[in-house]
């Protein structure tokens, strides 16, 4: 089996890149722009592994990712604009990468019969109550970003592929990620609020969002969720909430501050702040054998360990 990752070099290809095992693959086919420089993720690999690096962006009209695929091969699909924030900014070129890059690559494997391994977001529930579930109607979708607008219309293309000209995918719908790579971003919630806290900046923090569940993912539970779609050949068409726990601003700087005591935080009020609590349900890839294993309390102290001389002088051990 060969595989082909975009964006392979960011926070969680990175991660992806270092697990494999020396029989698993043939070959790995690393695909990246190199637009955020993260050379370092290309440092250490595993000397067993037959990668190769091409440098490209997907969202290229001369590119042609087709002479890389047969029907053998699988395509992890992770190249995408992920700042949500940011996105309001960007609309035009956060649907160029999310939306039309996907199908770019979606229409390469269709022609080469290979499969695909979509990585979407929970943000496209966007205001929600209660608990969701996959078979959310499409009224109940209300994506509150482009970011999450990309990626709900790129999925629904997936499934018009799939049904009408028999594309072989699987869409993950990824909680906001958590935990460290060589190739790790800060601009998400955990992440961001670690630094934050290692660097001695306060946590400003929505007043009335402290106590509202949202869905988030460890990165060990990310990489172990696109391992289990490779062995177990789960190319059923079908989407899957992947999310380690929901969980509350509250619980998550608690967590963190048993790792920095000093830290502080900012409660400010905010009038669009408007979003309900939600819980987002797993059970569909937990009944297809899959085990979540990760640990927020883990994820976080490994993070504050990669800046332990700044963490020290905010009380960490």
């Amino acid at each position: 089996m060969k595989l082909v990752v975009t964006g392979a070099l960011g926070h969680i290809g990175s991660r992806l890149l270092q697990s494999f095992q020396p029989d698993q693959l043939q070959e790995v086919v690393i695909v990246d722009n190199f637009h955020t420089q993260r050379y370092c993720s290309l440092y250490n690999l595993p000397p067993e592994i037959n990668y190769r690096l091409v440098e490209a962006d997907v969202t290229d009209p001369d590119f042609n990712l087709l002479p890389l695929l047969d029907k053998n091969t699988i395509v992890v699909h992770l190249a995408a604009i992920t700042n949500a924030p940011a996105s309001f900014q960007i609309q035009e070129e956060v649907e160029r990468v999310n939306f039309r890059g996907t199908q770019s690559v979606a229409e390469a494997c269709l022609r080469a019969r290979a499969r695909l391994i979509f990585v979407s977001t929970t943000s496209v529930y966007g205001v929600s109550d209660g608990v969701v579930t996959e078979e959310c109607s499409d009224e109940e979708l209300k994506p509150q970003s482009p970011y999450a607008e990309s990626k709900l219309a790129a999925e629904r293309s997936l499934q018009k592929m799939g049904s009408e000209r028999g594309l072989r995918f699987v869409t993950f719908r990824f909680g906001t990620i958590y935990g460290t790579s060589i190739g790790m971003r800060f601009h998400t919630a955990v992440n961001k609020f670690i630094w934050q806290a290692c660097f001695g900046e306060p946590l400003t923090v929505w007043r009335t969002a402290l106590d509202q569940q949202r869905p988030y993912l460890d990165l060990t539970d990310a990489i172990r969720a696109i391992q289990h779609a490779l062995t177990q050949n789960l190319f059923d068409n079908r989407i899957y909430n992947v999310v380690t726990d929901n969980l509350t601003v509250r619980q998550i700087t608690e967590t963190i501050r048993r790792e920095i005591p000093d830290l502080e935080i900012r409660l400010v009020d905010s009038a669009i702040m408007n979003q309900l609590s939600y819980i987002v349900d797993r059970s569909r890839i937990e009944s297809k054998g899959f085990t979540f294993r990760g640990s927020l309390a883990d994820a976080t102290r490994d993070t504050v360990t990669l800046f332990r001389p700044f963490a020290m002088r905010r009380g960490a051990q």
